[in-house]
């Protein structure tokens, strides 16, 4: 793996958490921090309407406004779900439904316009999954998507997953699987690799921090920007959990281990930062 020369340190992967926060600091100014919400900013929960980012989490980021470049939350959730979270925040840009709305700082959110006729198709499909899925499935309607949730009864899996797929089919959806979840959205070109992709060619370093397999594309595009451009380097990190195996962290340059921890390692960073 070629070194990254950065100021007056290299770094040269595998590298520890200090080498990548001592290489960061000489362009904290040029930095761009990415971070996914559910499993990375917050717990994943039973009820996605009622999750909320760790302890420690939203202070952080405040701060670390300050000092980096910018500071993005890049996620499958809607725009208006995460500036409630964050409303405290005027500084954060907001990317939801895997990008296919965005927000920069406190601006109105933009929705992409190819995304906008699908809005009706989403509306029959939430319905007809409530009236045709088991039991203990929960389906939450996103306006510009529709995941079933299958969390608290995960013997569910099997059946939610095929009836997913048969009406991704149907209606001409695409498919993205997450953790104990299924989710459906139009046809339309954007993810999360793609957000990171177009965010980060002013940036001289960027940080992204994920949990599930949607993030690995995030992870690709810090790789693709580096090895477009020399001077660049990107941190992938992930934040561990059981139910994505090993496959993200094997993505990624650093692990941590819960997002309660994240909430520690960004107040630990706003320091080493500043």
């Amino acid at each position: 793996m070629r070194p990254y020369n950065s100021g007056n340190h290299q770094l040269t992967r595998p590298f520890s958490v200090d080498q990548a926060w001592n290489a960061t600091v000489d362009r904290a100014g040029q930095c761009v921090l990415f971070f996914d919400f559910d499993g990375t900013l917050a717990p994943v929960e039973d009820d996605p309407t009622a999750v909320q980012p760790a302890p420690k989490v939203l202070a952080a980021i405040e701060a670390l406004t300050e000092v980096v470049q910018r500071v993005a939350i890049v996620s499958a959730r809607p725009v208006e779900f995460l500036r409630d979270r964050f409303a405290s925040l005027t500084d954060v840009d907001l990317y939801g439904l895997y990008g296919l709305e965005h927000s920069h700082g406190s601006a109105e959110t933009v929705t992409e316009p190819a995304a906008l006729p699908w809005v009706p198709t989403m509306v029959e499909l939430a319905e007809r999954a409530r009236a045709e899925l088991p039991e203990g499935t929960l389906v939450e309607y996103k306006r510009l998507s529709v995941a079933l949730h299958y969390r608290t009864a995960p013997e569910l899996a099997a059946a939610v997953e095929s009836w997913g797929q048969a009406q991704a089919g149907r209606l001409g959806l695409r498919v993205q699987c997450g953790r104990m979840v299924i989710e459906l959205k139009p046809p339309v070109d954007r993810d999360k690799g793609m957000v990171i992709g177009e965010a980060v060619p002013s940036a001289g370093c960027a940080w992204y921090f994920g949990d599930d397999v949607s993030d690995i594309k995030a992870f690709a595009a810090l790789r693709a920007r580096e090895a477009a451009d020399p001077s660049f380097f990107g941190i992938c990190v992930a934040v561990a959990n059981p139910e994505t195996g090993q496959e993200v962290s094997t993505a990624a340059d650093l692990t941590i281990e819960s997002p309660e921890a994240l909430g520690d390692f960004l107040t630990e960073a706003v320091h080493r930062l500043s």
